[in-house]
C-alpha cells in the first residue's frame, strides 16, 4: 500500500492549500442534499412553504459563502417527486403524505435560488427503489399502484425491477419528463441499481419471473443478465438526457470499491460488480457517463481501504472522464479530523486537468462539523472556481 507523509498541518501547509487553490480554477466542487428521510432538507416533513424555502435559501447561502459551485438535490428518492411531476405522486418527505402538494415546486424553487447565487443545480434521482417501506400509504398514481407486476417487495422495501424492459423505460420516461421541463444543470444517479444485499455475500433479488421471461433465453448468466439490464439502463438514459439537453452533466455515484481485491489491497463485504450489478468501469469505457463519483468514504492510511489508492485506481479506469470522488466529511469526528477533508481535496487536484469532489453531504458543511469551514474558507476553497468545461 502507497503510504503518505503525515497529516500535520501547520499554517505552512494551509499556505500551501491556498496557493493550490488559487491554481484550481477550474474544478467541479458539490454537496449532496438528501432528502429521503429528511437527512439534508427538509428538516421535517409537513412543514410550511415558506420554512421550507428557508431553510432551502440557507443551505445555498452557505454553499456559495463556502465556494462550492453544484447543488446535486434528491429531487425522486423513491418514485415520488420533490417537484410537479407529471407522473409520480409527491414525496412525502415534503408533507408527511406520499401524493400530498407541498403548495409550491420545490425544484423550480431549488434551480432559481441556485442559479442566483452561480451554483449549478443538478438533479438527483433513485432510479430503482419503489417505496421505502412495504407498509408505506401509496397512492393510485404510484408505479407499484400503476404496474404492481413490475415491483418486487425486497427485505422492508419496494423495488422496481431492472429485468423488465418496460419498468426500465418508465424510469427513463420519467427522468425524460424531469429533463425536459426543468432547467437542471444535470442528472445525477447514486449506487443504488439492484439493491444492496439483505445479508453481507448474498444477492437474493427476487426477479425469479423476470428472469423467466428475459434472462433465461438471452444466453447469459443470472448475473451477466442482471449486468446488461443495468448497462443498458444507462445508455439509453445518457442518450436520452443529451438528446433533450446536450450541456446536461450526466453523472453515476457508484460505489467508492468496483470489486473486493481490486486493487489488491482493498477490502470490502459488498462486491458492486457482482451484487449490485453495476459495471461502472465499462460506463467510462463506452461513454455513458460525462462524470463518475466514487464514494470513497475512508481515510487516507486505513489498513484495507486508502482514499488515495482507491482513487488512483478509478482514475486509471478513467478513459478521459472525470472522476470527482464522493467525500465522508460528515465522517469528521475524533478519528478523522477536518483537517483530513482538506488533504483529501487537495489529493483530488493531483495529477489531473479536470479536479473535482462532492460532499456528503451538506449537513455537515451547515453544522460546521469540526470546523470544517473555516480550514475550507481559509484553505481549499479560499478562491472562487469555475465549473469543469463540458
Amino acid at each position: 500500500m502507497r503510504r503518505l507523509p503525515s497529516l500535520g498541518f501547520s499554517l505552512l501547509s494551509l499556505g500551501m492549500f491556498v496557493l493550490s487553490a488559487a491554481g484550481a480554477e477550474r474544478e467541479f466542487r458539490g454537496a449532496w442534499v438528501a432528502t429521503v428521510f429528511n437527512l439534508d432538507w427538509p428538516s421535517r416533513p409537513g412543514l410550511p412553504p415558506a420554512m421550507q424555502q428557508a431553510q432551502l435559501r440557507a443551505l445555498l447561502d452557505r454553499a456559495a459563502e463556502l465556494h462550492l459551485n453544484a447543488i446535486l438535490l434528491q429531487v425522486r428518492p423513491a418514485s415520488d417527486a420533490l417537484y410537479a411531476s407529471r407522473l409520480e405522486p409527491w414525496s412525502q418527505f415534503l408533507s408527511g403524505e406520499t401524493g400530498v402538494s407541498p403548495g409550491y415546486d420545490p425544484l423550480a424553487f431549488a434551480i432559481g435560488e441556485a442559479h442566483a447565487r452561480g451554483l449549478e443545480l443538478h438533479a438527483w434521482v433513485n432510479p430503482f427503489r419503489a417505496a421505502i417501506s412495504t407498509t408505506q400509504r401509496l397512492p393510485e398514481n404510484h408505479v407499484a399502484k400503476k404496474h404492481p407486476e413490475w415491483v418486487r417487495r425486497f427485505g422492508k422495501q419496494l423495488w422496481i425491477d431492472p429485468g423488465d424492459p418496460d419498468a426500465r423505460q418508465y424510469v427513463i420516461d420519467v427522468i425524460s419528463d424531469l429533463v425536459g421541463r426543468y432547467n437542471v444543470d444535470g442528472l445525477h444517479l447514486d449506487d443504488y441499481f439492484y439493491p444492496y444485499p439483505l445479508r453481507a455475500g448474498e444477492s437474493t433479488f427476487p426477479d425469479e419471473s423476470t428472469w423467466q421471461r428475459f434472462g433465461r433465453s438471452s444466453g447469459l448468466s443470472r448475473a451477466e443478465w442482471r449486468r446488461q439490464n443495468i448497462n443498458d439502463f444507462v445508455h439509453t438514459l445518457y442518450d436520452t438526457v443529451k438528446a433533450l439537453k446536450p450541456r446536461a452533466r450526466v453523472g453515476i455515484s457508484p460505489f467508492g470499491i468496483w470489486r473486493p481485491g481490486v486493487p489488491s489491497t482493498i477490502r470490502a463485504g459488498v462486491d458492486s460488480y457482482g451484487q449490485l450489478f453495476a459495471d461502472s468501469r465499462k460506463w467510462l469505457a463506452q461513454g455513458w457517463v460525462d462524470y463518475l463519483a466514487p464514494q470513497l468514504y475512508w481515510s487516507i492510511e486505513p489498513s484495507e481501504q486508502s482514499f488515495p489508492v482507491l482513487l488512483d485506481w478509478w482514475r486509471a479506469q478513467s478513459h478521459g472522464k472525470p472522476i470527482w470522488p464522493g467525500i465522508a466529511t460528515e465522517r469528521i469526528g475524533s478519528k478523522r479530523p477536518a483537517r483530513e477533508i482538506v488533504k483529501q481535496i487537495e489529493l483530488t487536484r493531483r495529477g489531473t486537468s479536470s479536479p473535482g469532489q462532492i460532499h456528503w453531504s451538506m449537513k455537515a458543511l451547515m453544522r460546521d462539523q469540526g470546523g470544517i469551514d473555516e480550514l475550507l474558507r481559509r484553505g481549499p476553497y479560499a478562491e472562487k472556481a469555475e465549473l469543469p468545461a463540458r
